[in-house]
């Protein structure tokens, strides 16, 4: 049994997702309203005797445990591997005694800081230490937070003295060691150790997954010269990798696909306090790389910059933007996937003074964000003066465009030409050609080429019979130490996902062609285009928990611009996964035979190559077709699901207690007109199918 299969015996799906999703037993399945977008019908399905889930909405998606907690909470595969293998006491992967020792360290500094908060927590609310009453007179009345936020934010307090965590954790078994290593006290040249944190409000830092792991501490004392200071950097805390209150704001993010970024820890928590909770902040002068990657385009696709309005926070702003167009500048396919833009604070202010002020002047300053284009013109072009020379407005845009560039549309809308050819007095062809000039190679592989018109496979008959290992291994070889040769079932839509995979893993690119066919097939129906024939995507590859993995990990590969995909899989993935992709894109059998006999095959030989093109990955009309049947196999499995729970629905729902108007139209799922949908789509693929000189079907 593999390890993913493990953790699913251990694990009942309906019992996981009842825990954030109210499900209500409805015959064989569980049904509730959908988790990923609002609705009124409860169109979301798990099956307990599948241990799978499936929204027949507007998501249109579904698989396993795996694949919500996926989902639910933007994980990767491998991160959904560890945390449900956690919960499940299931070791994901087999560790050497060296790595498991270090794991045991990593866990055991994590311990501490978080014993470290809990500590902090409790002095705060010490009423028999004068020094924690006014610390925390301090956080209600001069911070404006209340005894919720404090308790929800786990806000403390380290007192004056030298040793007072010192003493506390050595008490409990730790070594001053740990504590220095993990940044909660500090040695001097004498050797001597002592807390590193003292008469300071302290702000507990967490990772993504809730782990605290440092610190932001806030000075009490007015005459302190560093008024905040962070944890040093250390084997649990490394601030260029963190978002501070990403891990209580991901849920709002994810759902409305923006995330706010301002400066500081109290930004953050006076912005939630007020309810709004799509705001994270970077903890620095300038976003990093990694930490705009935690977000976008992970899940959000508007990315709103609420830096503090001040000089330093303007230079803060500028870096961050840069920062952003190197990260987020394209995808894959050369569509601009980020809306970057910029909240201006009015009245110098920061965005902890103006929500505690007026936290009703929040929403309309963020509607009011402007985009970075509009920001980036007006601040390059502020302070010159009105008779500028030409090559003083020259310089100011050639500052300003490199950062147009990262939109497309800012770059070549019309209006924005315009906007900057006005202030600057400059010819709009000249600013194109200065634009040009700056444009940077690529730092990847060159973009998505145009396909060339395919040409018809052959006929097809029944599947060839090829070994297994030509088209990848399963799904332990993921994790730990398995053997690499792992036997994958031989099932026609099994070796299909494989020979699918294969072919998008050799020519990226392609996939790009494969999903304009679907488009065209939907032609103007959105339904269709938004339905069973949308983009080629994980779901489609629900059958091995491998290829499934795989290609979520390929879409992630497109949706960047740093790198090439398969450059960028082998540098994300570890040596085994890798070692799986390898032996994908290694030739196959007749691949072999064709470079070894020079391309030129007896004709007995040349019929059997024939007959097994349906799996050819070499050309477009080869992963085309590779694609249409993998939909048609999923479309049929769905349309199967969707006939039983038609079956289970009763024909007259009753009004629910709380709809006073009687009005149960929408109440329950309409799952004849999903499955009509569904036949619709099936018939078009079949027609393409024999278009393209090859009706049979996946069986």
């Amino acid at each position: 049994m593999s390890v993913a299969d493990e953790i699913k015996a251990r694990l009942d799906i309906v019992a996981y997702i009842q825990q954030t999703v109210p499900l209500k037993k409805a015959g064989r399945t569980y049904k509730a309203p959908c988790p990923f977008h609002n609705e009124r019908t409860p169109s979301f399905v798990v099956n307990p005797e599948r241990q799978s889930w499936r929204c027949f909405g507007a998501c249109a998606e579904g698989g396993d445990i795996f694949s919500f907690a996926m989902k639910q909470h933007g994980w990767s595969f491998r991160e959904a591997l560890e945390n449900l293998g956690e919960l499940a006491g299931v070791e994901v992967r087999q560790q050497t005694p060296q790595q498991r020792e270090h794991t045991e360290k990593i866990d055991r500094l994590r311990g501490l800081v978080k014993l470290a908060a809990d500590l902090y927590h409790k002095w705060l609310f010490d009423s028999n230490d004068p020094q924690a009453v006014a610390a925390l007179n301090y956080a209600r009345t001069k911070r404006g937070l209340s005894d919720e936020t404090l308790q929800s934010f786990q806000i403390g307090f380290a007192p004056p003295g030298w040793s007072h965590l010192l003493d506390a954790l050595t008490a409990l078994g730790y070594s001053p060691d740990e504590l220095v290593e993990a940044g909660v006290a500090t040695r001097n040249e004498q050797g001597n150790t002592y807390d590193r944190f003292r008469n300071r409000l302290m702000i507990p830092i967490r990772d993504e997954r809730g782990r605290t792991v440092g610190f932001g501490a806030r000075a009490l004392d007015p005459e302190e010269r560093a008024k905040y200071l962070n944890s040093p950097q250390s084997q649990v805390f490394d601030k260029g990798r963190l978002l501070f209150g990403l891990d209580r704001a991901a849920q709002t993010i994810r759902n409305s696909e923006t995330v706010v970024i301002v400066e500081g820890y109290l930004d953050v928590i006076q912005a939630h306090q007020a309810g709004y909770t799509d705001v994270v902040a970077q903890m620095g002068t300038a976003l990093t790389e990694t930490q705009l990657k935690l977000v976008a385009p992970r899940w959000a696709n508007t990315i709103i910059l609420a830096l503090d309005s001040d000089a330093a926070g303007q230079t803060a702003t500028r870096r961050s933007l840069e920062v952003a167009r190197d990260v987020l500048q394209a995808d894959y396919s050369g569509k601009l996937s980020i809306d970057m833009r910029v909240l201006a604070v009015p009245g110098a202010k920061d965005p902890d003074d103006l929500i505690r002020e007026t936290p009703d002047a929040w929403p309309a300053l963020v509607t009011a964000a402007i985009p970075v284009a509009d920001y980036v013109i007006r601040q390059e072009t502020a302070a010159l003066p009105p008779n500028a020379s030409l090559p003083q407005r020259e310089a100011a845009a050639r500052r300003v465009l490199p950062l147009l560039l990262a939109s497309e549309n800012d770059l070549y809308r019309q209006d924005n030409l315009q906007k900057l050819a006005l202030k600057l007095r400059i010819g709009e062809d000249d600013l194109l050609r200065w634009a040009n000039d700056q444009r940077q190679p690529p730092t990847s592989a060159a973009g998505p080429r145009i396909a060339e018109p395919p040409a018809p496979p052959p006929d097809l008959d029944d599947p060839p019979d090829l070994p297994p290992e030509a088209y990848g291994v399963g799904e332990d070889a993921l994790f730990g130490d398995p053997p690499l040769h792992i036997v994958i079932n031989e099932r026609p839509e099994t070796v299909l996902e494989a020979a699918c995979l294969r072919g998008l893993l050799r020519r990226p690119e392609r996939v790009y062609q494969v999903n304009r066919t679907f488009r065209e097939l939907a032609g103007e129906s959105l339904a269709l285009a938004d339905g069973p024939l949308r983009d080629l995507c994980a779901d489609d590859f629900e059958r091995d928990t491998i290829f499934h993995a795989l290609m979520l990990m390929f879409e992630r590969a497109l949706g960047q611009d740093a790198r090439a995909p398969l450059d960028y899989l082998r540098d994300q993935l570890d040596g085994q996964t890798v070692a799986l992709i390898e032996r994908l894109l290694a030739p196959t059998d007749d691949e072999q035979m064709r470079q070894q006999l020079g391309g030129g095959f007896p004709p007995d030989l040349q019929a059997l190559l024939q007959r097994s093109a349906r799996y050819a990955v070499d050309d477009q009309a080869g992963l085309q077709h590779q694609a249409l049947r993998l939909r048609k196999a999923r479309l049929e499995r769905e349309r199967r699901e969707l006939i039983a729970l038609q079956l289970e629905q009763p024909s007259e729902p009753s009004a629910p207690p709380n709809d006073p108007a009687g009005d149960q139209a929408d109440v329950l799922p309409d799952y004849q007109s999903q499955i009509a949908l569904s036949i619709l789509a099936t018939g078009l693929i079949d027609a393409e199918l024999k278009r393209q000189g090859n009706a049979t079907s996946v069986r």
